[in-house]
């Protein structure tokens, strides 16, 4: 038995090789594809991506055929490099530069060498192809813009980087990926499912049909298309508004959380980043570090809220019961506290009890209710961090959880933040005593500033802010976005302030931005601004911010506006959201001389006092 045993395991060893080399060859075949890529030529057809509506029904975005030139570096015989790039409009260091990058990636599979030609291009390459061995065209589609608008929700695609390729199989050399907005957010439902051919080759390099008949093979499957929430004539109008000038505007339907409006300014045309331009023109907008078009400021810029912040104050103190709505406090152009500090404000009537104090925008009033609220705790800690629960319960000092790749969470300070600035814990409520009025270390978004003004005009309650409206006509169904979420403040609780958000227009600080036959709540807003020149921090012209909603009793829409170095909050802010709400609401405009005015105004002069190099002056 000792003899024979190993001859039967040499035997047995043998019969596991052999029956794993016949599954492997005969029985499972679906490897042979890559076993074989010598004699076996993939080619990929690529689906067209999904088409972009808007709420309406608008087409935003559609596709455009484009051409691909390809090349197999193993493939490629000597040729006419000058001819060659004279045909492909590139130089023929380029041209190298791109076969020697191929060559690094694989020599055996296609590379993208000259990317996106149009029709007229291909047409003339097509001639001369037969003069280019390992040269091949691959046929997809780009982007086609239908609007010169809204680039900053819109995104763009462009060549997959390695990161990417490697990170998810579905991408190779020269893909296509969505960049930044819904292109990029919403990239696994537009994008589609690519095709793929496999072609038999003979021994001389020469393609002879299917491999396997096309058992393999499979067709593309286009993109699903998908709509919106935005209002493309409301954006439209809104970009018109904010020529010449920056900052963000943001427009919400109350009652589903629908973004209406997403402007960021300066803005570009989306049209810019489509074809063999595409690099160069990113390129230019990367490096313009001043006016930032890639910069979207109504996701990602935090600004001090200023005044609209005031809503939030009267609403923490209401909830936490250390005012009443008809307790009046004196204002005396502010009021003084601690050691010789002095909180400023505006000449007004005096003394004022909740309602005109928003509508009156007085400092005074809220940088007493505002130390209230901190003090009734215990401690200071306890009582910032209570007011801190009650703003978080709004969406602030937190990214919203919006369906767009970019934002900024803002800041809402707690006990913590100030615990690590002062020793041993030592702070007061008047340490901090500008945050009542939305200065100090409070910071937000555009969009939350939007937001806040939802939960305000609904009440207590808002839905995430989100873009996506429907996937092939069928409305979205994700819970994220269609449940609501309350906040901390009881609702009766609400009418106090939207009395006074509705006095802003009807006596108060906004009172000649009326529109007929519209009730407006609003809240101005001006934050001061400021900026480092050769190392020290210099006071620019203030931001211009308001924030609004109407009808006031069945709201469809609410918006928060902020334009950079606009001054006060009624100047730019007011009128631009007065004008955003009546377009909406009755999709013309009556406040002409409100358009008038704001069309003509430009603040590039603003822009560049600081680098001028010259004595300027701000608030003019």
């Amino acid at each position: 038995m000792r003899r024979i045993l190993p001859y039967i395991l040499i035997s047995l060893t043998g019969f596991i090789f052999l029956g794993r080399l016949f599954y492997l060859q005969i029985v499972d075949d679906s490897l042979a594809v890559l076993s074989q890529n010598n004699a076996i030529k993939v080619e990929y057809d690529y689906p067209q991506r999904g088409y972009i509506f808007d709420r309406n029904g608008e087409l935003l975005v559609s596709n455009q055929p484009s051409y691909d030139v390809m090349a197999i570096p193993r493939e490629v015989e000597p040729f006419d490099t000058l001819e060659l790039s004279t045909l492909l409009n590139i130089t023929p260091k380029r041209l190298g530069e791109k076969l020697d990058k191929a060559k690094i990636y694989s020599p055996r599979l296609p590379s993208v060498i000259v990317p996106q030609l149009t029709k007229e291009e291909y047409a003339y390459f097509q001639e001369k192809l037969r003069k280019y061995e390992g040269f091949y065209i691959q046929k997809r589609s780009s982007r086609d813009y239908q609007i010169d608008y809204g680039a900053n929700f819109l995104g763009y695609i462009s060549e997959a980087n390695n990161a990417e390729i490697n990170g998810n199989s579905y991408y190779q050399a020269g893909d296509l990926i969505g960049r930044q907005g819904v292109e990029k957010q919403y990239e696994d439902i537009l994008r589609g499912t690519k095709g793929v051919k496999y072609i038999q080759k003979d021994r001389f390099n020469r393609e002879i049909g299917s491999y396997k008949d096309g058992i393999y093979d499979t067709l593309p499957v286009k993109g699903k298309d998908i709509t919106l929430t935005i209002d493309a004539e409301l954006q439209a109008y809104g970009e018109k508004l904010m020529e010449n000038k920056r900052g963000g505007i943001v427009a919400i339907e109350p009652k589903t959380g629908e973004i209406l409006t997403l402007v960021s300014a300066p803005g570009y045309d989306p049209d810019l980043l489509v074809g063999r331009k595409r690099s160069k023109n990113f390129t230019r907008l990367w490096y313009d570090t001043i006016a930032k078009p890639l910069y979207d400021r109504s996701l990602q810029a935090m600004y001090p809220p200023g005044s609209p912040f005031k809503t939030m104050t009267a609403l923490i103190a209401l909830q936490e019961n250390v005012i009443s709505t008809q307790e009046r406090i004196e204002c005396h152009h502010g009021f003084s506290y601690g050691r010789a500090s002095r909180m400023k404000c505006h000449s007004h009537v005096s003394p004022l009890s909740m309602s005109p104090a928003i509508a009156h925008s007085c400092n005074a009033y809220f940088g007493k209710v505002y130390r209230r609220i901190i003090e009734k705790y215990d401690t200071p800690q306890a009582g910032m961090n209570a007011w801190h629960d009650h703003l978080a319960s709004f969406g602030l000092g937190n990214f919203l959880g919006n369906d767009l790749p970019v934002g900024q969470p803002g800041r809402i300070p707690d006990a913590e933040y100030y615990n690590k600035w002062y020793p041993e814990n030592r702070w007061q409520a008047t340490y901090t005593l500008s945050n009542g009025i939305g200065q100090g270390e409070v910071a937000t978004t555009p969009i939350q500033l939007a937001n806040m003004t939802a939960a305000i005009a609904n009440r207590g309650w808002y839905y995430t802010p989100h873009i996506l409206k429907e996937i092939d006509d069928n409305p979205i169904k994700d819970e994220k976005y269609t449940t609501k979420n309350i906040t901390t403040i009881d609702a009766k609780n609400f009418e106090p302030i939207i009395e006074g958000m509705f006095g802003v227009y009807e006596y108060g600080t906004a009172q000649f931005l009326q529109i007929p036959g519209v009730e407006i709540c609003g809240k101005t807003g001006t934050a001061e601004n400021y900026t480092k020149i050769d190392g020290e921090r210099v006071q620019l012209t203030d931001h211009s911010i308001f924030v609004a909603f109407a009808p006031k009793d069945d709201p469809k829409i609410a918006i928060a506006v902020f334009v950079e170095n606009g001054y006060w909050g009624s100047r730019y802010g007011g009128r631009i959201a007065s004008l955003m709400i009546e377009k909406y609401l009755k999709d013309e405009i009556s406040r002409t001389d409100l358009e008038s005015w704001v069309m003509s105004h430009s603040l590039e002069d603003e822009y560049e006092k600081p680098y001028s190099g010259e004595p300027f002056k701000i608030n003019q």
